[in-house]
């Protein structure tokens, strides 16, 4: 992975996908102020919104991608994946889905983070991307899943062919859950899967999302993985973390685009 700096704004790519304009945005090189410093793109969480919407454009403008053509959702840790395809008409409106997949050229897809998985594939021989969101509930009910079945149905991609990459999100040793979301978890992955540790001393539980959603990827035949494993909770310097600043914080942003 690579760390670019671009008119003032910092971001993570993948060299392999030099053919994307895409981005894991840190929190520097935007306007907010206060709690939302600096890069904030979350637009419902209390930030001026003339801050966002030029953190916003500093983002777009730092890829070089077409802000008119970029396509969100209004996220609700669901695992509805909403498909853009040559008949999708791009007009701003958002849908409740938290992953979006298209092969459509010059079609940023964009979510925002904070603690939650940021999943990108891209299938180089169907020409497709997928963005995806995926939060604790998203993960134990298979948004990673339910994003590699949505590429293969909507536009024919091969599991085998598909790359993915897992971005900063909290760590196993911050995520401490109740056990609601523990049995939940073990319900989904399976106790062996490991995604579940438990301090039998403090008797807490402890949720890997990253090894979740890496396991619910290959599960589907994905194998090409990379991880980013920066954990927001300890960095938050460079990363917004909901739990780490007890939810005042913002959002920080991913970008993906043919």
């Amino acid at each position: 992975m690579q760390r670019v700096s671009a008119g003032g704004a910092s971001y993570y790519r993948n060299e392999a996908w030099s053919e994307l304009r895409h981005g894991i945005f840190t929190r520097h090189g935007g306007v907010s102020q206060s709690c939302w410093n600096s890069l904030n793109l979350g637009a419902s969480i209390g930030d001026n919104p003339e801050a966002v919407r030029e953190n916003h454009r500093r983002m777009y403008n730092a890829l070089d991608v077409n802000p008119g053509r970029a396509v969100s959702t209004w996220l609700v840790h669901s695992v509805a994946v909403k498909v853009v395809d040559a008949r999708s008409k791009i007009n701003g409106n958002l849908e409740q889905a938290d992953a979006i997949i298209t092969n459509q050229p010059d079609t940023p897809l964009v979510m925002r983070y904070a603690d939650c998985v940021p999943l990108l594939l891209y299938d180089s021989v169907k020409g497709a991307i997928a963005l995806a969101h995926a939060g604790w509930r998203g993960t134990v009910q298979g948004m990673a899943a339910a994003t590699v079945r949505a590429l293969e149905s909507a536009f024919a991609c091969r599991p085998e062919d598909l790359q993915a990459l897992i971005g900063p999100a909290i760590s196993r040793r911050n995520y401490q859950v109740g056990e609601a979301v523990a049995a939940q978890a073990l319900a989904y992955f399976g106790a062996e899967a490991g995604v579940v540790t438990r301090d039998a001393a403090a008797g807490s539980a402890y949720l890997d999302l990253w090894r979740a959603n890496r396991l619910d990827l290959e599960r589907q035949g994905v194998h090409k993985i990379q991880v980013l494993d920066i954990c927001t909770y300890d960095n938050t310097a460079d990363f917004y973390s909901h739990r780490a600043e007890n939810g005042k914080t913002g959002r920080f942003g991913v970008v993906i685009s043919l």
